[in-house]
């Protein structure tokens, strides 16, 4: 394909910066250099080139000058906006010939351990590396930094650019203070089951500030649009069909919860289902909650017309915990495949269920379907 469209460009900008190396970043946050001094740079390089255009929408006629470096033959081009921009079509509309979509993610768990030996860091062992990572996510840039501190900081900064460049920019946002108390709300109850009409009775109740109930549902879809937040909807084993309301939200990666809480302490629970569900995002799988009968699986996961049903617990040391786990896998009747995920060393064989590791399934980049 002749270039590429990326969702996610603020991902992409801090891995190029770290990356560097026979790539152009052409950022329109600054003051664009003449296209004749660009062009030469760029043909001016051996082999396949690389170019990145961050930003794309702040340039009026951008469409010309695409179409220009593609005339010039060896140039891979790969085009970054807002998501707001990129979701309205409007891009779609400029572009001819032949292109692709692609969704950025943050760094899985296995790409977060390559960058830092890329980098020249030296490793801990496995398991501290994996709870550094449920802290502090994978934001490329987020390497750099060996503070704390100065980690959040860096997060918390790339969620303001996309309220501001993604959120403000293309809507209406009228009430700032409520807008963030749906954010945080949301952000601080990821993997629970979400119910707008609780939304509302909270912040009327507890937080003693009013905003409707349609004003959160707008502004939960704006967070999911800006690719902040996944949901994850509800869906019915029986009648194979997704349920409305009480559907749960994940972020778009870990570190978004500790840039924006003071304690680190990790909640085991939510963290390993978020981890999970991100990176079987990332292989183009559909992700339910599932429902089966008056039990609930963690994860109902399809690929046109295969699927697999998956639980994830920290442990299941405890025998209560281990029976928890498994009884949504008693009722299933189907012979899809059913996992287990969990951190216990030891792996147990029962009823048919695949009892996986899951830092060592993130670590090897194993795939379910």
């Amino acid at each position: 394909y002749p270039y590429a469209v990326i969702a996610f460009p603020r991902i992409l900008t801090s891995a190029i910066k770290i990356l560097g190396d026979n790539r152009f970043l052409l950022s329109t946050d600054r003051e664009a250099a003449p296209y004749t001094n660009i062009r030469h740079a760029i043909l001016g390089l051996p082999g396949t080139k690389y170019l990145f255009i961050d930003e794309v929408q702040n340039v009026s006629g951008f469409e010309k000058v695409i179409n220009s470096y593609r005339e010039e033959g060896d140039i891979s081009i790969f085009i970054t906006g807002s998501n707001s921009y990129l979701l309205s079509g409007e891009l779609a509309t400029k572009l001819t010939g032949r292109y692709i979509e692609i969704e950025m993610f943050t760094l899985s768990f296995a790409e977060y351990l390559e960058m830092k030996k890329f980098l020249g860091r030296t490793l801990s062992p496995t398991a501290q590396e994996f709870d550094e990572y449920l802290t502090y996510g994978g934001f490329p840039q987020t390497l750099e930094f060996t503070d704390a501190q100065a980690k959040a900081d860096y997060i918390e900064s790339v969620v303001a650019q996309i309220f501001d460049k993604d959120i403000r920019e293309h809507s209406k946002v009228r009430n700032k203070e409520a807008f963030d108390r749906v954010l945080t709300y949301v952000i601080n109850n990821f993997g629970a089951p979400t119910n707008l009409g609780n939304m509302e009775e909270h912040f009327r109740n507890v937080e003693n500030i009013a905003i409707r109930r349609e004003t959160i549902a707008r502004y939960v879809d704006l967070l999911i649009n800006a690719k902040i937040l996944y949901k994850c909807e509800r869906f019915d084993l029986k009648s194979r069909k997704s349920l409305r309301g009480d559907e749960k939200y994940y972020l778009a990666d870990p570190g978004i919860y500790f840039a924006r809480n003071t304690d680190a302490r990790i909640n085991y629970g939510p963290a390993l289902e978020n981890v999970l569900f991100v990176y079987l995002k990332t292989q183009g799988l559909r992700i339910s909650v599932g429902r089966i009968g008056k039990l609930e699986c963690d994860f109902i996961v399809r690929k046109r017309e295969d699927y697999a049903y998956i639980q994830v617990s920290m442990t299941i040391a405890d025998r209560n915990v281990e029976e928890r786990e498994y009884r949504p896998f008693s009722k299933i009747k189907d012979a899809y495949p059913r996992y287990l995920f969990t951190l216990d060393p030891l792996l147990q064989k029962r009823d048919g269920v695949k009892h996986l590791n899951l830092l060592q399934f993130l670590e090897e980049q194993g795939e379910i379907l």
